[in-house]
């Protein structure tokens, strides 16, 4: 895997209702293209519904915008079982990805890489609750069915992507990792934790493909590091300090052959304020430290950049200016 330094990929999801513009954009823009998630479209492309067909008792009524685990059901996790096997594939269908197949219908050539996204298992199992308000991941048999259907949709969408790739990166979106040790997830063991992401990764791998997480807050960036992940993928516009502190973790990340994927412009309201020059003496800085406790040119030959999330909660005028600042920065970093 040699990725070129400071290549821009983005996170996923985008303002836009109409996927053809939507696919258009990012292929326009990115030197590792991605499908597009359109949460705005439908809620079927959020989060925890977008990957959730296919689940045993999964409810879900797009109108009121609701997903819940009904297991009056009774039948359904039989059928899992029955049907599921070491190398399941499971189809993410277009009523759940709109973006992802009007992506896969108008690329016309080949890449050398491609991306595609999966919401990890943590953020998938705590982000969804049975009828009676209880978080799957606290029952340990569906945590490990959500596990499985993941890693099924991973395989799928390696096998879809590499059509039009030599490599497909898949990040593993995990927004929950920021909130782990809080009083809301106090019982989430954290080996137990790093042992969802670690076979999700390795599953991305043994798919033929590059495993990526993303995570768009703090975290606990050493098992992060100390992970078989290939790519990390952080704000580094609004938490860089705090992954910085772990330097000597990083550069054994780095060492490995392992990437960070700086997330440098920001997705929240701070994106209205920034300039190009703004955004550039920022990364500036956050080089110039990490190059006190690492060399500069190891830091600059495992770089990719992103913006600091995904840009579905922006407007499109929004996210046009991410897109754009991202570009010149690779422009003036490259």
């Amino acid at each position: 895997m040699l990725i070129k330094p400071f290549s821009t990929t983005g996170i996923g999801s985008l303002p836009y209702t109409d996927p053809e513009e939507a696919c258009r954009n990012v292929l326009e823009t990115f030197d590792i293209p991605f499908w597009p998630q359109l949460p705005r479209l439908s809620f079927r492309e959020w989060m925890i519904p977008q990957y959730s067909e296919g689940m045993p008792y999964v409810k879900i009524d797009p109108k009121k915008e609701t997903i819940c685990i009904d297991r009056s059901k009774s039948d359904e996790l039989e059928r899992f079982y029955e049907s599921y096997e070491d190398n399941s594939r499971i189809a993410i269908s277009e009523d759940y990805a709109k973006g992802l197949h009007t992506f896969l219908r108008i690329v016309k050539q080949r890449f050398k890489f491609l991306k595609g996204h999966i919401t990890g298992p943590l953020t998938f199992t705590l982000g969804l609750k049975d009828t009676e308000g209880r978080l799957v991941y606290f029952d340990e048999e569906l945590r490990e069915i959500a596990l499985m259907l993941l890693k099924a949709k991973i395989r799928w969408q390696v096998d879809v992507l590499k059509q039009f790739a030599d490599e497909v990166i898949i990040f593993i979106d995990e927004p929950i990792l920021s909130a782990l040790g809080s009083s809301a997830y106090l019982g989430v063991n954290p080996g137990e934790a790093m042992r969802l992401i670690e076979e999700t990764a390795n599953t991305v791998k043994e798919a033929g493909g590059i495993s990526g997480i993303h995570c768009c807050g703090n975290a606990d960036w050493p098992s992060v590091l100390k992970s078989s992940v290939d790519i990390l993928n952080f704000d580094a516009y609004g938490y860089f300090d705090a992954l910085s502190i772990y330097h000597s973790e990083v550069r054994g990340f780095l060492e490995k052959g392992g990437y960070l994927a700086w997330g440098i412009v920001p997705t929240t309201d701070a994106i209205k304020d920034e300039s190009f020059y703004s955004i550039k003496k920022r990364f500036s800085y956050g080089i110039e430290k990490l190059s006190k406790s690492i060399p500069s040119d190891l830091i600059l030959s495992r770089m990719i950049l992103t913006p600091s999330c995904g840009t579905g909660s922006r407007s499109i005028e929004e996210t046009e200016k991410i897109f754009q600042l991202l570009i010149r920065m690779e422009e003036a970093f490259a």
